[in-house]
């Protein structure tokens, strides 16, 4: 017995307005940007520099009194967040601590942390800390600079694979997907100002691989369908190719969220941040890859001359295999 999506061959129409749908898309990524420029990242601990002290109690966090506690130190910008997780105990109360790099040192002493540490006992005695990470500040501009060389490596490798494989104009479409993929992405970031880490990067990177994959299957299907109906309009084919890939598109989609919101809700507060970016990239992957990567291709047309005595002539990399 098989598992049928349709009864029958769907037969959407995705480009009757697809201006529509790329205008939609630039200005999603417009305001994406404007968000960026505008508020900025909640960079962790990874790009930032500094300490971040994990402290769990039995009672309930009061931000202000830890505050209060701890700003007797004067230690600089502090900042404080309760976690919240259905995963945790009804004594479990976790707080965040997060203490910006110190001037000439690398990372806040020991001395401070217990400094810290007894200061917050003050006010709540069962009070301990369960982590300690500290970044220094050079490190963490070089992460900044490593990780967005490794998304742009990324994004230029695929503008590559995907002109050897196809066409140029299949290249420009994908890339232009992927980009819009990545501003999305950190635009959701910096309008809800989540922590953005080392962590988000690399989902940023499976992300680009994701949304490349599905965009693979529906231009593999593209091309088959153009040498196999050489004289239908090229809108007829694409069409037809996103209708034949729907299922296997929409499965693969639906799959993989299914196991994503299991970890959100399950997986605990230290993987939220990666697996809410994961949820978010596979449904704006999914999106890019009917209705901006086809768009453009769309826009920019395909070459067929089919009078040619080898229909393959001048897309000899095509039987490369993925």
């Amino acid at each position: 017995m098989r598992l049928r999506l349709f009864n029958e061959a769907p037969n959407f129409d995705f480009f009757k307005r697809w201006k529509i749908w790329l205008g939609i898309s630039a200005l999603m990524m417009v305001v994406a940007f404007a968000s960026f420029l505008i508020q900025g990242l909640n960079y962790g601990i990874d790009f930032r520099g500094g300490t971040t002290i994990r402290s769990e109690s039995p009672l309930a966090v009061d931000i202000a009194e830890y505050r209060g506690a701890i700003d007797a130190l004067e230690l600089g910008d502090i900042s404080i967040t309760e976690v919240f997780d259905p995963s945790f105990r009804d004594d479990q109360n976790v707080a965040m601590i997060r203490i910006q790099a110190q001037d000439g040192q690398e990372a806040v002493t020991t001395d401070v942390i217990d400094a810290i540490e007894g200061a917050l006992k003050e006010v709540r005695p069962n009070i301990k800390f369960t982590s300690v990470e500290s970044v220094g500040p050079k490190v963490s501009g070089e992460l900044i600079q490593t990780a967005v060389i490794a998304v742009a490596l990324a994004i230029g490798a695929v503008l590559i694979y995907i002109w050897l494989r196809f066409e140029w104009q299949f290249a420009a479409g994908a890339v232009l997907a992927l980009v819009h993929d990545v501003i999305l992405t950190i635009g959701i970031f910096s309008e809800l100002q989540i922590r953005f880490d080392l962590a988000i990067i690399a989902a940023l990177l499976t992300i680009v691989g994701y949304s490349l994959n599905d965009t693979v299957v529906v231009f593999d299907r593209v091309r088959e369908n153009l040498r196999k109906y050489k004289k239908r309009d090229l809108k007829e084919v694409l069409n037809l190719s996103i209708n034949e890939t729907m299922a296997r598109t929409f499965m693969t989609s639906f799959t993989t969220l299914i196991a994503l919101i299991a970890l959100f809700v399950l997986g605990g507060d230290v993987i939220r941040g990666f697996v809410f970016a994961m949820i978010w990239g596979v449904i704006v992957g999914t999106y890019s890859s009917i209705f901006v990567a086809s768009a453009i291709l769309l826009y920019l047309g395909v070459k067929r001359d089919w009078s040619k005595p080898d229909a393959n002539a001048g897309n000899q990399y095509a039987n490369i295999d993925a």
